[in-house]
């Protein structure tokens, strides 16, 4: 191993994406879970009105519901207080000259759903008090189809009514509500993810990673398309090794596109796929926003993003263009929970809006949305596509200081924020000025996910009291779409209604809500002319009871309009996610078979050469470390990331004029390459052109100034220098951003030496050495040494014995020789120390 302070360093390597470290999933049994707060507690459908109190409520239909003319049959349910009831008669009575229906029915007991089967660790559903109680009635299709051909022009009564037996003269309970049906179908199916709900397990949480399932869950998830006509729905997508979300669709229903979270999670992938009978996510079809990325900055990655009606363009939320050094962990807030129900919560504090062109394959910040003083995401096209509507707010750092970590949705301790709805013309990208949404805005709470109903009429759009989206106290809002006075929907339910979708007419609106259960389900609301909300129908069967409807979005396609959905790109993230897991375990032995496999499945993609470079330079192994390289450039001459890691290489090999040009190049393709200006400097120092160094190192610190080896290798040059205090306070930056570097660890304990701070060079040296496993005499030479010099004879004894046996096993004769005298010295100050000074425990 190479030290800073005592010859050259290691060059830095970069592996071709930054991904994130794996949430395992947590087991079946585990029990620590804390008491919930009120709103994760199971709750009724809705709350009783003043007629509470009468013997018989009914829960479905709740008094007013307009259904859809092509809903299937759904279920009726009510609670009857008089335990002598044992028969209902149900009567549809209808406004018309049409006779009654009248149908006897023994109230079979409300069940829960079919359950998924394959899944373990999950949290059994329950019903709540109220759905326990319930009796149900579903009337058969025949009958349906007169109650709904019966209940357009005017509404229809559901009388329930409460005997003892059939026989029974007299009734003991009653209750009525009013239903009606539509002139307006749903008409379009409805895609959505259907998905495990598995708790998490907040112990190996990362900030920065959007997970909210462990991986082993990740092939379960399905894509599911329904017909409200239809009994069930239809699987069109599942089995993919990785997560896709946020999809959307053209306003003709041509276009899908979906961000697919590529290799090893990292989000950086984007789908725009033409709708088919089969639809295929192929690589002609699959945007990188990674090859968008400031190298070595944030990796670009797909929030929330949305195809424009036409088809033509995307709009997402990507970090601020040359905030370099910026991490998804300093603009992106995230807390992990031990509730299933919300067991992630996620959101920007810092961002902007940008839009990518189809037929330009360009991804360039929109003007009037691009202001790094605010955080402008969550952004949603009008019918139109002349604006965007979007979530703004002052940015600010998703942790800061003092941060108490949050253990629950809501939790005070969340980073707070409150997004205000604008809107910003598109202009075929010329963007404008940013215009407040009156009613959506500056009212105290956040204000975010707004949907623009088909006629331009209305915004209706999520408000809770802090972050977006997903949250327990989520309210569904309706505004016109010039701002005005916002109302609360009649269809909202108690817990959580978001992922909010306007069917093409624009009379019906899908959403979801964990009403009444966590469980996420799926509703129906008709919406009038003048924007009322009718009460929430369910879209019965929609996902088993121990799973989730999640990201529902209609798609304007015919009965017959798509089949499935074929994935060949994902296979090759497959064995990509495979490869990296192995890369990021430090199992480079095994991860370079595994990048091969990756390369074998997509010849033209440089990546996995790049990164078997990586692992073969890891396992020391440079020469084939260059070659694979050397192959990764053959395909993407144009990789800055590639030409730095192929000069590191290289410069490890002792071919430093070679490293010098593959790192100038890296530079010249990229000029905000924080690492390859390092890099350089680094190499201008081993070469004895400190003053270009230190100007290389400058600048790239500039870029990056949270890269751990910059400030480690300029503190070195300080400490060369003589000049000690400024060359440990680099040292001790370096070691903040990377507690985990034997390096930075060695090289700050080196320093502290340097100036008789022996107490403070001690830790360093433990730590080095901890991380190390005790297999670097180098690192164990000094931890002898700070023993010796605090007295600690004994211990530098023992640790200066360790380091001399490695020495001599690694045939490093200098270093055995020095070794040596020291371990002499050692035993000859224990011997002459008092007994209680050579106490290990001192």
């Amino acid at each position: 191993m190479q030290r800073v302070l005592i010859g050259t360093a290691a060059i830095l390597l970069a592996a071709g994406s930054g991904f994130a470290v794996k949430v395992a999933a947590r087991g079946a049994n585990s029990t620590s879970v804390e008491p919930l707060p009120t709103y994760l507690k199971p709750v009724p459908m809705d709350v009783p009105g003043p007629d509470a109190a009468q013997p018989i409520i009914i829960d479905i239909p709740v008094d007013g519901t307009i259904y859809p003319p092509d809903l299937i049959a759904p279920q009726f349910a009510w609670r009857d207080s008089n335990p002598a009831a044992a028969v209902w008669r149900i009567e549809i009575l209808f406004g018309e000259k049409k006779r009654p229906i009248q149908i006897w029915s023994t109230g079979e007991k409300m069940q829960i759903g079919p359950l998924d089967e394959s899944l373990t660790g999950y949290v059994p559903p329950t019903l709540t008090p109220e759905q326990a109680a319930d009796h149900t009635w579903r009337p058969d299709p025949k009958i349906w189809e007169e109650i709904k051909k019966h209940s357009v022009a005017q509404p229809a009564k559901v009388v329930i009514t409460g005997f003892a037996s059939q026989q029974a003269r007299g009734p003991l309970s009653r209750a009525e509500a009013s239903i009606s049906t539509s002139r307006e179908p749903v008409g379009a199916p409805i895609f959505y993810r259907d998905v495990p709900l598995i708790p998490p397990n907040p112990e190996i949480e990362q900030r920065g990673v959007i997970k909210p399932l462990p991986d082993s869950v990740l092939p379960k998830i399905k894509w599911q398309l329904r017909y409200v006509n239809q009994t069930e729905s239809k699987v069109v997508m599942t089995n993919l090794p990785t997560c896709g979300n946020c999809h959307s669709f053209s306003r003709d229903g041509k276009t899908m596109g979906i961000d697919v979270d590529g290799p090893a999670n990292d989000k950086g992938l984007y789908a725009l796929v033409p709708i088919k009978k089969i639809s295929t996510i192929s690589n002609d079809y699959l945007l990188h926003w990674s090859a968008f990325s400031e190298e070595h900055a944030q990796k670009r990655f797909g929030f929330m993003s949305q195809v424009s009606p036409d088809g033509k363009y995307v709009v997402n939320s990507i970090d601020v263009p040359h905030a370099h050094g910026t991490r998804v962990v300093d603009r992106l807030y995230n807390g992990f929970y031990e509730n299933y129900g919300f067991g992630q919560v996620f959101y920007p504090t810092r961002g902007v809006l940008a839009w990518y062109s189809k037929e330009t394959g360009k991804l360039q910040p929109l003007p009037g949305a691009d202001d790094p003083n605010y955080v402008q995401t969550s952004a949603f096209w009008s019918p139109d596509g002349k604006y965007l509507i979007y979530s703004r707010a002052a940015a600010r750092d998703p942790y800061p200081a003092g941060y108490k970590r949050s253990t629950y949705a809501n939790d005070p301790n969340e980073t707070q924020i409150q997004y205000d709805l604008y809107k910003v013309p598109f202009n075929d990208g010329r963007g404008g000025i940013p215009e407040r949404i009156i009613g959506a805005s500056e009212n105290g709470m956040s204000n975010n996910f707004p949907k623009v109903s088909p006629d331009g009429k209305w915004i209706i759009f999520v408000q809770c009291k802090n972050g977006l989206l997903m949250r327990p106290d989520s309210k569904l809002y309706i505004v016109p779409f010039e701002g005005g006075e916002a109302r609360l929907l009649e269809s909202n339910l108690p817990r959580m209604n978001s992922w909010h979708t306007f069917n093409p007419n624009g009379h019906w609106l899908a959403f979801s809500s964990k009403s009444p259960s966590l469980y996420t389900h799926l509703y129906l609301t008709h919406i009038d002319d003048q924007g009322h909300a009718s009460p929430p129908v369910v879209v019965e069967n929609a996902t088993a009871a121990n799973r989730a409807v999640n990201i529902p979005e209609f798609i304007n396609l015919g009965p017959e309009g798509l089949d499935h959905i074929e994935t060949p790109a994902i296979d090759f993230y497959r064995e990509f996610d495979v490869a990296q897991q192995l890369q990021d375990a430090h199992k480079y032995a095994d991860a370079v078979p595994a990048w091969k496999v990756a390369a074998d499945k997509d010849p033209t993609d440089a990546r996995p050469w790049n990164n078997m470079g990586v692992s073969l330079a890891a396992s020391g192994k440079t020469s084939d470390a260059i070659a694979a390289y050397d192959k990764s450039l053959a395909m993407n001459n144009d990789s800055s990331q590639t030409h730095n890691n192929l000069g590191s290489a290289l410069a490890e090999a002792g071919r430093f004029d070679e490293a010098t040009t593959h790192i100038q190049k890296a530079i010249e393709l990229d000029p905000d390459n924080g690492a390859a200006h390092i890099n350089l400097g680094h190499l201008l120092e081993v070469t004895g052109h400190r003053q270009e160094a230190i100007e290389q190192l400058t600048q790239g610190m500039q870029i990056a100034p949270k890269n751990a080896d910059g400030h480690g290798i300029y503190g070195a040059i300080l400490a060369r220098e003589g000049k000690m205090d400024e060359a440990i306070a680099e040292l001790q930056q370096a070691v903040t951003l990377s507690p985990g570097s034997a390096e930075c660890r060695y090289n700050l304990g080196r320093a502290f030496a340097a100036v008789s701070r022996f107490s403070e060079a001690l830790p360093q040296f433990e730590a080095a050495a901890k991380i190390t496993g005790g297999r670097e005499p180098s690192i164990l030479q000094m931890l002898a040494a700070m023993y010796s010099e605090t007295g600690n004879y004994q211990q530098a004894v023992s640790i200066a014995q360790q380091a001399l046996d490695l020495a001599e096993k690694q045939q490093n004769a200098n270093l055995a020789a020095d070794l040596r005298g020291n371990l002499a010295r050692y035993q000859h100050q224990a011997e002459a120390a008092p007994a209680s000074q050579n106490s290990p425990n001192r």
